[in-house]
């Protein structure tokens, strides 16, 4: 047992001595945010997915800076003494939770932060994202897609994006949020296992709105003086993701059920395959991981299920490389889809037509339609960049 900690220790303990060296060249300056005006908050949030939805319900009356940059992996991801120095003096931390942060107590550690703890997964309903992550991997074992007509996009149509009341929860104070306050990832060497829990929940548009109420609580709590503000934005930003789950689900309605089937990089989309009724063969890498190494069995493996199932196209992830899905294509016959990669475990640069969370998964959509033959409908008015 102690062996195993060691790495993870002396990682704690080279990003103490980054982060003293880099705070006495900062002079204690205040951290630069790439969202904000500098003044209210300092919120540091850690997926790029995340400081997206900090930026459109905190605003102008948040400093924000983002962890992750575009084309970065949380799986594998080591913050800089530079950002350390931005956590050590933020008043606010957002994290996805789901099991995905694996850095986070050590750079909690390492930078001494004593801010308002907001974990988004906890908008959202875990013990469903667990069935829905067994699904997944059951239907990728035995092929058998699972039924999730469940899931009735009209059903929505009643929800007040203004009622946050489902994720009322207690105010902590930043003591209460950080005491006993477990991750479960120290000592891992980044190797982790997520367990029965997908950690990628922000690829359902539903799980965002939940996500984003999330955020939006916990600003209102550490800054009570901007509380009507926040979820003044957080309605108005609930509403698009509303109209933007119905939009992605009215386009894979008008795809064959026969031709909705995927495989991906990794499996980072099972949310998003589940809400719209699509169907999972698999993926390259064996795991939630985006760098996992498969075996030549699991290869040959996938390559079966796809002439199988028909599959038409293998999707590859931004963050990862398309090298292996060339080679199954070939010995499979189908097209790779990279030249318009898929955001999932990222968002996309500035110069990218994903550089939000809303334009990535039309991007996402339009993608994968185009793949499948189907020309996307036009995107409602006001919804996303290129609408």
């Amino acid at each position: 047992m102690l062996m195993s900690r060691t790495p993870a220790l002396r990682r704690s303990a080279l990003a103490a001595s980054a982060l003293a060296a880099a705070l006495a060249l900062s002079a204690c300056s205040p951290a630069t945010g790439s969202g904000g005006s500098g003044e209210g908050l300092n919120v540091v949030a850690t997926t790029t997915q995340l400081a997206d939805f900090a930026h459109q319900i905190g605003g102008e009356d948040i400093s924000l800076t983002g962890l992750l940059q575009p084309g970065a992996s949380a799986h594998h991801f080591d913050p800089s003494p530079k950002e350390l120095v931005a956590l050590s003096q933020a008043d606010v931390l957002i994290m996805n939770g789901a099991e995905l942060e694996g850095f986070i107590d050590s750079a909690i550690e390492a930078s001494g932060f004593k801010g308002t703890l907001i974990t988004a997964a906890d908008g959202i309903d875990l013990a469903e994202a667990k069935e829905i992550t067994a699904e997944g991997e059951l239907e990728a074992e035995t092929g058998e897609a699972p039924d999730h007509a469940g899931h009735d996009h009209a059903d929505h149509a009643d929800h007040d994006h203004a009622d946050h009341g489902a994720h009322d929860h207690e105010a902590a104070s930043a003591d209460e949020a950080h005491e006993g306050h477990e991750h479960g990832h120290e000592g891992d060497e980044h190797d982790h296992d997520h367990g029965d829990l997908n950690p990628h929940i922000w690829t359902s548009p539903r799980y965002a709105e939940g996500m984003a109420a999330e955020v939006a609580r916990g600003l209102a709590q550490a800054n009570p003086a901007h509380a009507a503000d926040y979820q003044k934005r957080a309605a108005d930003y609930e509403a698009q993701l509303h109209t933007l789950d119905g939009w992605v689900a009215e386009q894979f309605e008008r795809v064959p059920a026969a031709d909705r089937v995927l495989v991906s990089g990794h499996d980072s989309l099972r949310y998003y395959l589940h809400d719209y009724n699509i169907a999972y063969a698999g993926a390259i890498m064996p795991s939630f991981e985006d760098n996992a190494e498969p075996s030549a069995a699991e290869l040959d493996a996938l390559s079966a299920k796809i002439k199988e199932r028909g599959v038409k196209a293998i999707f590859v992830e931004s963050s990862m490389s398309p090298k292996l899905a060339k080679t199954i294509a070939r010995e499979t016959g189908i097209t790779v889809v990279d030249g318009d990669a898929l955001y999932a475990d990222s968002l996309g640069t500035a110069d990218s037509d994903a550089e939000t969370y809303i334009d990535a998964t039309l991007h996402n959509t339009r993608v994968i339609l185009e793949a499948w033959g189907v020309t996307p409908g036009p995107v409602p008015n006001g919804l996303g960049e290129t609408a």
